[in-house]
């Protein structure tokens, strides 16, 4: 009953601080940002002036899948899409190739209302070891990968122009902690090529450790928008603490970035923590379904109240993710288990 009861009072604070968050608005040559302001698409998913939707990001590996391996099927994509539509009309997606157009097919094919923001995952292209015999092949590899993906991402921009509202080049390819970094002029070079030739916004994802960097604004004058990734767990915030912490970044995105429309493409709060490893370290807030229900009942709250984009982490927990511990975080961000039944986040609102 006392848990219960603290719980309560912190959703009431949680709520609360939500009302003041968001009104505050190696060495490579970088290239000259190639977008102005007057060249800028907008990205506007719920419509003509709506930047608010219920948005979600989704990963649809079940246990015994994980990418380059066994893929879902389309039937099992079905189903993922008949669970998300009840609560998310917005799906982003880290990359192009694999299940990519079955979910556009089957989405357009039952007429689905759902749009989404389609990812192209960018591989390093540079070797972590430049002097190893096959460093070339390995770069080579992961070129040609890369092209891959952006061919695909190209083609289906254009094939489903209806359903794909964005397309966001990139994941977390030039924060200091990414285990896939790409020299910033590589990124870039991407960017200009897809942007050249789709006609939906285009952006890239990247944590806001590295968006809240001086140089990150070579970057971002090549985007339509920035998207950028906050999650307070991983950055030792407890969740008393979630929404304050989001508000000082967010007004510290609005300082450095005055000129780009700003997108959370990942925020969300964990519902199990290892007790081992980095994770162990850095995340101090407590996991849990009730907590996860608190921060995303307060965060979807205010982003419709303030007209946000916010892409809740994530639909579906995956165990291939992480490390082999099954109490590893990055199982555990999903507001639906692995085996899809909801957790309580997505249990309505009480009265």
């Amino acid at each position: 009953m006392l848990r219960s009861l603290l719980l309560l009072a912190l959703a009431v604070v949680v709520a609360a601080t939500m009302f003041a968050i968001f009104g505050c608005g190696r060495k490579h040559s970088r290239p000259e940002a190639s977008s102005d302001t007057a060249s800028i698409r907008p990205f506007l998913p719920g419509g003509a002036k709506d930047r608010f939707v219920h948005a979600v990001c989704y990963g649809p590996h079940r246990d015994g899948q994980f990418p380059g391996g066994p893929a879902p099927s389309a039937a099992e994509i079905r189903e993922d899409l008949d669970l998300m539509l009840p609560h998310w009309n917005l799906l982003r997606t880290y990359g192009s190739s694999g299940f990519a157009e079955t979910m556009l097919e089957l989405i357009r094919e039952n007429g689905l209302d759902m749009k989404v923001m389609l990812g192209a995952w960018i591989g390093a292209e540079e070797p972590l070891d430049p002097a190893s015999p096959a460093a070339a092949d390995s770069a080579a590899a992961a070129a040609a990968a890369n092209r891959r993906e952006l061919d695909a991402a190209i083609r289906l921009a254009n094939a489903y122009p209806e359903i794909v509202v964005a397309v966001c080049v990139g994941n977390e390819t030039q924060v200091y902690w990414s285990g896939h970094r790409s020299p910033a002029e590589v990124l870039i070079r991407h960017l200009r090529r897809v942007r050249a030739e789709v006609s939906v916004p285009v952006s890239t994802a990247d944590d806001i450790d590295f968006w809240l960097l001086p140089e990150s604004r070579a970057v971002a004058g090549e985007v339509d928008f920035i998207t950028f990734h906050a999650h307070p767990m991983w950055k030792g915030i407890l969740l008393d603490g979630a929404m304050p912490w989001l508000r000082d970044r967010l007004a510290a995105m609005g300082e450095l970035h005055p000129d780009r429309h700003l997108v959370i493409g990942e925020t969300g709060w964990a519902t199990s923590v290892h007790d081992q490893g980095e994770q162990a370290e850095l995340i101090r807030g407590e996991p849990g379904e009730a907590q996860q229900k608190i921060f995303h009942d307060a965060m979807r709250a205010r982003a419709e109240t303030e007209n946000l984009t916010v892409f809740v982490f994530e639909a579906f927990d995956e165990n291939w993710k992480g490390g082999p511990h099954p109490a590893e975080v990055e199982k555990h961000w999903g507001l639906f288990n692995a085996d899809r039944s909801p957790k309580r986040a997505l249990a309505p609102a009480a009265p």
